[in-house]
């Protein structure tokens, strides 16, 4: 990889600070477990070359950088940024946007079901309180 722009949006950023030579001194190995059980996942060796983890980190990185900015630019037209500017970007992409469709109904399911349960958790806890003050 160079450190040119390859690959980024021809259009410059405004309002960025950032240059693309700072966003190439970011923290490094931060995803790197999780690459790793993905890369084995998709057939790689149990433990691949920290080189091949650290490049795909890199192209994980501009990946979604770019993705974001990308989502920005539509956001920016209605003055917010939402999930459906990201479900656009992907959506030529089938199985990526019915992936992302399903990992966001399961994010719901499961808001709900933490909503239950501490209103749940919540009732039982003033039911034993006033227990114990009876007793």
């Amino acid at each position: 990889m160079s450190s040119s722009n390859a690959g980024t949006s021809s259009k410059p950023r405004a309002g960025s600070s950032q240059s693309s030579e700072t966003t190439t001194k970011r923290k490094r190995g931060v995803f790197q477990k999780e690459l790793q059980h993905m890369m084995y996942g998709f057939g790689d060796d149990p433990n691949p070359l920290p080189e091949s983890v650290a490049l795909m980190e890199d192209i994980v990185v501009e990946y979604v950088t770019e993705l974001v900015h990308k989502a920005q630019d539509i956001g920016s037209q209605r003055g917010k940024l939402s999930v459906e500017d990201f479900l656009y970007l992907i959506r030529k992409d089938l199985p990526k946007h019915n992936r992302c469709k399903e990992l966001l109904s399961m994010n719901e399911e499961l808001k709900q079901a933490r909503k239950v349960f501490e209103s749940d958790e919540e009732k039982l806890r003033k039911v034993f309180e006033a227990e114990e003050t009876a007793e």
